[in-house]
Formats: structure tokens, C-alpha cells, sequence
């Protein structure tokens, strides 16, 4: 099972953010049903761990809170951009949420990335450089925002790979507490 841990958009987020399409070339848009915000990739993974995962993601504890998405980036941030995203406004309780989640991957042999986490929803993927139009796609969405959103659970997903696209199947969700004070 290919799985990672994510936040789900709500469906008029999602359409804004589709709406974002614009023609560069050799990009991959990324699919409507494929935003999410990432808290943490695990890859693959054998379907006997699920249970273990599932349990060690509801011991989280993390208070609801709201995200705005704000800006258009790429990465790498410089050289020739492979990935085109939305950001996020700092938000202290998206941070923790990530922190948390983290620590309790440790324990069952799924280390912490390398490099710090920087909350984005990936727009597309470039296979080769497109400076021009990517430097013209950032310019015009670099003020880009959208309206804070609510966010009352994560989720672990499966990503079945398929000529077509993803396909992304929600393993269980674990819901945040309701009215319990930011972090």
C-alpha cells in the first residue's frame, strides 16, 4: 500500500485551486481529487502495519483550527522548478499537528524527513525546465488567497498509481477536539 498522511480541502477550495490550470509546458496538473495538504508521505507500506499506524495516529491529540491557503511557490527554489504549489499562512496548530504526527511515526520505523515542513498543496509536477512560464504563472499568483478553511480531522490515504492518475482511498480519518484551546 502506497499511504501518506494528509488534510482533505474542502470541494469549493479544490475548485479554486483547479481553476489555477494554466498552460505551461511538460507539466502534470495535478488532479482535482489530488489536493491535499501533506503532513507526512510513508510510501509503501505493508498492509499488516495499517493497525499499528491507525493506532498511533488516534492517540494524537491536536485542537481544531483553521488554515488559509496564500501564494504560489515552486521548489526547488531555485534552478529549474520541478513542483508548482499554493502555501499556507503560518499557523502554530498545523505545525503541531505535523510535530505530533512525526513523533508518532517514530516508533514503528518511519523516521522524520530531512528538511523542515513547509505546507503546500501541489499544483503540478514539471519534467523539464520551463523557466519562462513558470516565473509568469508565479508573478500573476504570488498574492493569490483563499478563505480560511476549518480543519476537524487528518487522515490516513492510499495513492494506487495507475496509468490514468492516483486513485486516493481515505484508510481512516481521526478527528481533532472540537473547541479544545490552540496549541
Amino acid at each position: 500500500m502506497r499511504l501518506f498522511i494528509a488534510i482533505e480541502l474542502p470541494d469549493d477550495l479544490k475548485d479554486r485551486l483547479a481553476g489555477l490550470k494554466t498552460v505551461i509546458p511538460a507539466a502534470n496538473w495535478v488532479k482535482r481529487a489530488g489536493y491535499h495538504l501533506t503532513l507526512s508521505f510513508l510510501g509503501e507500506v505493508d498492509s499488516d502495519r495499517v493497525p499499528a499506524l491507525t493506532a498511533a495516529l488516534s492517540s494524537i491529540q491536536s485542537p481544531s483550527f483553521s488554515v488559509t491557503l496564500r501564494g504560489a511557490g515552486r521548489f526547488p527554489p531555485k534552478g529549474a522548478a520541478r513542483v508548482l504549489w499554493i502555501g499556507t499562512e503560518t499557523q502554530p496548530a498545523l505545525i503541531a499537528l505535523h510535530q505530533q504526527v512525526e513523533r508518532a511515526l517514530v516508533p514503528l520505523g518511519f523516521p522524520p524527513e530531512d528538511r523542515s515542513f513547509s505546507a503546500h498543496i501541489t499544483l503540478a509536477r514539471l519534467k523539464t525546465d520551463a523557466r519562462r512560464e513558470v516565473e509568469a504563472f508565479l508573478e500573476k499568483h504570488r498574492d493569490w488567497r483563499a478563505d480560511p478553511f476549518p480543519v476537524t480531522a487528518f487522515h490516513l490515504i492510499e495513492s494506487t498509481l495507475t496509468p490514468q492518475g492516483a486513485h486516493y482511498r481515505i484508510e481512516h480519518s481521526f478527528p481533532l477536539n472540537e473547541g479544545a484551546s490552540p496549541i
